[in-house]
């Protein structure tokens, strides 16, 4: 899914993926919507580097996650 590794725009509207009672600065992940139907994840713990990808993309990773196709990962867990 992933494009390539990037810095970010700086004026992007991150949401923080984080349990609701998290507290401190993670490492989290964010995810923001850009310009040009790009997707930007990052890392809190490193800001300064994105993975970048489609929206079109995200959007059948999302549905995929929804659907249960990626459970496996969290067996276990």
């Amino acid at each position: 899914m992933p494009q390539d590794e990037t810095s970010s725009p700086t004026q992007l509207d991150r949401t923080r993926a984080a349990p609701e009672d998290a507290t401190g600065d993670g490492p989290w992940i964010e995810i923001a919507f850009g310009p040009d139907d790009q997707v930007y994840l990052r890392e809190t713990s490193a800001p300064e580097k994105a993975v970048t990808t489609t929206r079109q993309k995200w959007d059948a990773f999302e549905l995929g996650v929804q659907a249960g196709e990626f459970g496996h990962f969290a067996e276990g867990a």
